[in-house]
């Protein structure tokens, strides 16, 4: 049987809390305010699975899980701990690292397409109203029936701007579409582009495949996403693609069965970002995935403040629940603290309530799946030691990581085939074509014909339409040489 040390009673030397790796696609929790040791928890978790062989994924918000590539240092607080967990087998020690960053600055470029996306995700990352959203679903339809790849935001804003343009054509088929319903959605993929989106929408999209490597030696890699930036100035983003990442894994891995270890875990700190003012489609949506992406072979780990941050029905389908200290100053702080020690299996050696608020830095009340799939009593845990560097590695040891990485090169340079933008362009200028074509044979037709040299009224008039026609056309294709396709057929 495969396992992960996790620590040791706080009460008694010697004795471990041990969590069978074969439930360990059962999910997890991290929970605990700032300063307890969550990320340090985090750390010893991916070190355990990367041991066992499973590849992590992980988003590192604070930049400290860098530290993970290189070996932790002995001292005396650490060797204490060691002699009281009685850990065998200690040792400090690297563990084998990819770097990523949807950036692109801190690690290899982690991009996806706004078709891979969808128009659940995309809707609940721009916001959007329901009928706003029934826009969204109009325009990945209409795209699909007309063969038009949406890849990029120039794609999607240049779809939006054909369906308005055609609206009343459209209707008949997909419903009404509201101009004032496209305008909003277009100011918001400005927002969204400002917040460095565009070099996330774009190909080469991520393999899942490069997620789940081991290293010569057997060991899984871990890859660390950058996300200390993403995290603060594009939380909307953030939740979006850790979305779209456990869906597309749930949509592509095959069913594996119980085994005796994952075939990749998952890592997703600031978890209630994932919740926060998403819709109920959307949250149902991911019920349904956590719920089901174990028989996959996968297993999903949230890091948060607080259990409570986690969905009722998500939080009841976590195995494994690592709780380190909260804090009760107020009345609202009480009640959350009594209702995270009623989640727990209980101790009668443990009074969980008093003890969750007296927990030290690196103590955390553990409760972990025994090998019928029934959660443990709660024990007072001390979190094992990393063997790894706690705290971040320098710059200059980041890119030599990423410069040495396999992936070097694979992911950096950017693709810009043939799509929605490209396509919707050349029909605009050539439909600009036709038009001025037509009309100089007017022109010629006109010029053909005899006629007095005086203007009557009514041609005056024909000119001064005729030149307004042509400034506006010429208007229309510069726009649509720049992108916003303002050009109607």
């Amino acid at each position: 049987m495969k396992t992960l040390l996790l620590g040791g009673k706080s009460n008694q030397a010697g004795q471990q809390v041990i969590m069978n790796a074969a439930m360990a696609n059962r999910h997890g929790m991290i929970a605990g305010a700032t300063g307890t040791g969550k990320t340090v928890t985090l750390q010893i978790l991916a070190e355990g699975f990367s041991k066992l062989g499973v590849p992590v994924f992980l988003a590192d918000i604070k930049g400290d899980l860098s530290g993970l590539t290189a070996a932790g240092k002995m001292n005396d607080i650490v060797q204490q701990r060691v002699e009281h967990i009685a850990i065998e087998d200690y040792q400090n020690r690297p563990n084998p690292v990819a770097f990523w960053d949807i950036f692109g600055q801190k690690g290899h470029p982690m991009r996806a397409t706004i078709s891979d996306m969808g128009p659940l995700l995309l809707s609940s990352l721009l916001e959007l109203n329901d009928t706003q959203t029934g826009i969204m679903y109009s325009c990945f339809k209409i795209a699909d029936d007309n063969g038009l790849l949406l890849l990029d935001l120039k794609d999607l804003r240049s779809m939006l701007s054909w369906m308005g343009q055609n609206a009343k054509t459209l209707k008949v088929e997909y419903g009404s579409i509201s101009a004032s319903s496209i305008g909003a959605i277009q100011r918001r993929l400005l927002v969204l582009e400002e917040q460095g989106a565009e070099h996330f929408f774009a190909e080469t999209a991520l393999q899942l495949d490069d997620l789940c490597k081991t290293d010569f030696s057997g060991q899984g890699v871990v890859s660390v996403m950058d996300a200390t930036k993403l995290s603060s100035q594009s939380p909307r983003l953030y939740a979006s693609f850790l979305l779209w990442l456990l869906s597309e894994i749930y949509e592509n891995y095959p069913e594996v069965g119980d085994a005796e270890k994952p075939k990749l875990v998952l890592f997703f700190d600031e978890a209630h970002l994932l919740f926060d003012r998403a819709p109920r489609v959307l949250v149902d949506k991911i019920e349904q995935v956590v719920r089901l992406i174990r028989s996959k072979g996968v297993g999903v780990y949230f890091i948060s403040q607080s259990p409570l941050d986690i969905p009722e029905d998500i939080l009841g389908q976590l195995g494994l629940k690592i709780q380190h200290a909260l804090r009760a100053f107020t009345p609202k702080d009480k009640k959350t603290v009594d209702t995270v020690a009623n989640t727990f299996r209980p101790n009668p050696d443990i009074d969980t309530k008093k003890v969750i608020t007296s927990l030290k830095t690196g103590e955390a009340l553990v409760s972990v799946l025994d090998d019928s799939g029934s959660p443990t009593p709660v024990e007072r845990v001390l979190i094992r030691p990393p063997e790894s560097q706690i705290g971040p590695i320098t710059d200059a040891q980041r890119s030599e990581f990423i410069n040495r990485s396999p992936f070097k090169g694979k992911y950096e340079q950017l693709i810009d085939r043939e799509s929605a933008y490209e396509i919707l362009k050349k029909r605009a200028e050539q439909a600009a074509i036709e038009a001025q074509q037509k009309n100089e044979e007017k022109e010629q037709e006109k010029q053909r014909k005899p006629r007095s040299n005086r203007q009557s009224v009514g041609e005056a008039m024909l000119k001064s339409v005729a030149r307004s026609i042509g400034s506006q056309l010429g208007r229309q294709i510069i726009r649509g040489i720049l992108g916003s396709l303002g050009l109607r057929r």
